[in-house]
């Protein structure tokens, strides 16, 4: 039997981690062992809000503002993606791409959401464009726990960063000031609270759940291991399967495929079909995966978001106590030299 001060001991341990995993700061305990990167990603994957518009030859009857991969068609051809996005063949199964960075203090998920096509449907000094890559950054600080504490985190909309603190969180304004709060919902999959997120129909800007929310149809996207396809554009419960950017042949390994990618971190995209037939026109090269994504009148250099979200987090929060600088994970690493060039010499971003 257990003496006293142990059992007193272990039973406050459990009730902690029970009111931990009841506000959604703690997922339970996996058996006996650290969690890996996949379930630290799968833990904090946020409930998506995606607004929904069936209207327009470019919508695709909705299609237009589905989650799906970039390999949706069957290639990795960033070129064709416009054009094969209205094949009936063309899966719209729901998936979201994350990247995992760590230091000793902190983890950073960063995740990617794509859509075949960036569209409009007027002809008013809006260009649409093939291929559209937005999403989060979340800094998880790891204080013990098997999850760590979500304390903040920075979306992406077009060519603009906003920041979010969950309620509660440490973290307070820095060089910008905080956007709102991050909120949590809990998921009917796996009765964890998540940080919500949600897209605007179209261009497909992100923020935190309700600065974009669904007006009308839309669906609301839940994490998983698998991928469902919407059964339409009113579809409130899609689960998305999470793809890992440094997967063997992943994104990242084909950073340099000239067929997906037109520079480092910039998707091939032209203006090949319909894109910008009737409205006002039709850009290339105009979307970009995480390493490229950029504010355009803030500090953070072009990528950093991803490639060294510890010097984001500081310039965009203030945050108490030790934020290490140095990476014990990261990738991304290994292309230092090329991403500075990239930021030095690529053009602005204008997804």
């Amino acid at each position: 039997m257990l003496d006293g001060g142990r059992k007193a001991g272990r039973t406050l341990a459990a009730v902690l981690t029970a009111a931990l995993v009841a506000v959604g700061l703690a997922a339970p305990a996996p058996a006996g062992a650290a969690v890996s990167r996949s379930q630290l990603a799968l833990r904090w994957a946020p409930i998506h809000y995606q607004d929904v518009d069936a209207t327009g030859a470019h919508a695709l009857g909705g299609r237009s503002d589905y989650l799906t991969r970039v390999d949706f068609d069957g290639d990795l051809n960033g070129r064709n993606n416009w054009d094969n996005a209205a094949r009936s063949d063309a899966s719209f199964a729901a998936a979201v791409y994350y990247s995992v960075l760590e230091t000793s203090t902190h983890w950073y998920i960063t995740y990617l959401f794509f859509h075949p096509r960036d569209w409009i449907d007027h002809p008013f000094f809006e260009t649409e464009h093939e291929n559209d890559g937005e999403g989060v950054l979340l800094a998880i600080e790891r204080d013990g726990s098997d999850y760590g504490t979500l304390r903040g985190a920075v979306t992406v909309a077009h060519s603009d960063f906003y920041s979010y603190a969950p309620a509660g969180s440490t973290w307070s304004n820095g060089r910008e000031n905080i956007d709102g709060t991050l909120q949590l919902q809990r998921s009917p999959h796996d009765d964890l609270l998540h940080p919500v997120t949600a897209q605007e129909r179209g261009g497909h800007g992100l923020k935190a759940y309700p600065q974009y929310s669904i007006d009308g149809d839309g669906i609301v996207y839940y994490p998983s291991t698998v991928a469902e396809t919407p059964s339409d554009g009113n579809d409130r419960d899609v689960r998305y399967e999470l793809i890992d950017i440094f997967a063997a042949g992943g994104l990242w390994a084909e950073r340099n495929n000239p067929s997906l990618f037109a520079g480092l971190g910039t998707f091939a995209g032209d203006t090949s079909g319909d894109c910008g037939v009737g409205t006002y026109s039709c850009s290339t090269n105009s979307a970009n995966a995480p390493w490229g994504w950029d504010d355009r009148d803030d500090l953070p250099g072009r990528g950093e978001i991803a490639t060294d979200p510890a010097k984001l987090s500081v310039e965009y929060f203030t945050v108490p106590g030790n934020l290490s600088r140095s990476y014990t994970y990261n990738p991304y690493a290994s292309e230092a030299a090329a991403l500075k060039e990239a930021a030095r010499t690529a053009p602005p971003v204008v997804d």
